[in-house]
């Protein structure tokens, strides 16, 4: 392994001494340690043929290492890949590709931080790999953590839904969005009618909006101070996407945020979005390709029976409006044509039996983006009653498409509005008809308020087969309402189970699909 350079490593150390190796609520003025250290741990993510992102964040500069065998004690047939120097330029984190991985099998990781020589604790995890045959498949989705002011609260247990979910096993985790939530501060005690009062962990970066690179890095670096969730990402590799609260609420590039006075620092979400795309990919285990690229859609290929696409539904959309427009232009914009295009490539070449878009945003339910002079404006694609209009256009072309060139087993996984739901989607019950029934399942909030039911928008004809919306205005996550979804393939048949759970790990509701040829 290079030796890093004797000023390299003295800059790190000083800058360690300085607080500068972690964000602002994690630092602490100490002696040097004897070896360098991964404060948050580390984490796996977009497990893929072949292949799966490993990141780590270290407390001072130093080279991330990583070691993997199957054998549980990483003592024999050990692989070692020594990957990026990590600086402060990315906030001391980092990432590796491991690649050429045996398919189908469980393999276990050392991560460290190394630098003269020298490491501290090693963090370990396990996982397992793509299959390139037939098996069973099984992963969850969610999203929405730490939003409504309900964040880590130790003496309730911290972020429940992600010990929920390792309890099932589930091969790998899709997190829809909401990641974080940069617009929502946390206050240390939040009172409740019934006289109790729930108890935020809170730190500096989420003790205002996230304006600084700072302050994003800080939200992202707050989430892994829960116990829960640390413990997942030691067993669970995290396909991550992003949506509106890791910027600011219902944002799209170029809107003002002139009209929210607790932004002093920044008056352009378009800014805003740039620093906190940075601490996304800082802070997420993103590889391949679309990390080399920048990129947050992305194809994570599973075997035969799986394909996931993850699309980005906030880069590349117009401003939001009344959503009406007849025709196509930069305002109907939701993914846009260059990525709308190759999504539809990319579906139309999957010879996986299952193609799974996992999209941030619902695509019937109307959620409006306040109120303005010219009519509600519209924060997703539905718009109301109708022929497709606005951003539902290019929803309509994808759907045709579908169809028209037989790509078959399309399946949306969704969140965003923070209860669950099931609805299935016919043209004979719509106002568009050319395209195939298919279902959308919603799941969520992980770790957030809980709200709803919103309204459904005819215009490609969904039914809600099931749902369970809010009981209360914002109950706090100890009521109970906090929920996940589950997807089990067979291997033998291909049959799909999408089930709907809450934070006990009980199925709320479920169907099982068979896949059409």
């Amino acid at each position: 392994m290079p030796v890093l350079p004797r000023r390299t490593v003295l800059k790190g150390l000083a800058l360690t001494a300085a607080g500068c190796a972690a964000p602002s609520e994690l630092r602490r003025t100490v002696s040097p340690r004897p070896a360098p250290a991964l404060p948050l741990g580390a984490q796996l993510g977009d497990v893929r043929a072949g292949a799966v992102t490993v990141w780590g964040k270290a407390d001072r500069v130093s080279r991330l290492v990583v070691e993997w065998s199957e054998d549980p004690k990483l003592a024999k047939g050990v692989h070692r890949v020594e990957g990026p120097v990590l600086s402060g330029e990315t906030d001391f984190t980092g990432v590796v590709d491991l690649t050429g991985l045996p398919a189908g099998r469980e393999l276990h990781v050392r991560v460290l931080a190394e630098a003269g020589g020298r490491s501290g604790e090693a963090w370990q995890g396990r996982f397992l790999t793509a299959p390139d045959s037939p098996r069973d498949i099984h992963f969850t989705w969610s999203a929405d953590v730490c939003g409504q002011g309900w964040g880590i609260n130790p003496e309730w247990g911290g972020y429940k839904g992600y010990g929920a979910m390792r309890a099932l096993r589930p091969d790998f985790f899709l997190h829809v969005g909401d990641v974080i939530y940069a617009d929502n501060p946390l206050l240390p005690e939040v009172p409740l009618a019934d006289g109790r009062v729930w108890r935020n962990r809170v730190t500096p970066a989420k003790s205002k909006v996230a304006e600084t690179l700072e302050e994003l890095r800080g939200n992202f670096a707050y989430n892994f101070l829960d116990a829960e969730l640390r413990a997942f990402a030691r067993e669970v590799p995290i396909a991550y996407q992003w949506d509106d609260h890791e910027v600011r609420n219902n944002w799209y590039p170029g809107r003002s945020l002139a009209d929210d006075a607790r932004y002093t620092q920044v008056s352009d979400a378009g800014v805003l979005a740039k620093r906190a795309r940075q601490a996304f990919f800082e802070y997420s285990p993103v590889g391949g390709a679309a990390r080399a690229e920048g990129r947050i859609h992305r194809q994570l290929a599973y075997g035969p029976h799986l394909d996931v696409f993850i699309p980005d539904v906030r880069a590349f959309r117009g401003p939001n409006t009344v959503n009406r427009q007849e025709r196509p232009g930069p305002e109907t914009a939701f993914l846009g044509r260059a990525q709308l295009d190759g999504l539809k490539a990319a579906l139309a070449a999957s010879t996986a039996t299952w193609k799974v878009i996992a999209t941030s945003m619902p695509l019937g339910l109307i959620i409006p983006d306040g109120k303005h002079p010219d009519g509600a404006h519209m924060e997703a694609w539905a718009n109301g009653p109708g022929a497709p209009l606005g951003r539902e256009l290019e929803l309509a072309e994808l759907l045709s498409f579908l169809k028209a060139r037989r790509v078959r087993n399309v399946l949306f996984l969704t969140a965003d509005v923070h209860y669950p739901a099931a609805h299935h989607y016919h043209p004979d019950r719509a106002r568009f008809r050319d395209f195939d029934p298919f279902w959308e399942f919603v799941a969520g909030p992980l770790h957030a308020g809980t709200f709803g039911p919103n309204a459904l928008d005819d215009t490609f004809g969904p039914e809600v087969r099931w749902h369970r919306p809010a009981t209360g205005d914002n109950p706090a996550p100890w009521e109970g309402q906090q929920y996940f979804g589950s997807v089990r393939i067979q291997g033998k048949s291909g049959a799909l189970t999408v089930a709907l759970h809450d934070l006990t790990g009980a199925v709320l509701h479920q169907e099982q699909l068979e896949p059409m040829s």
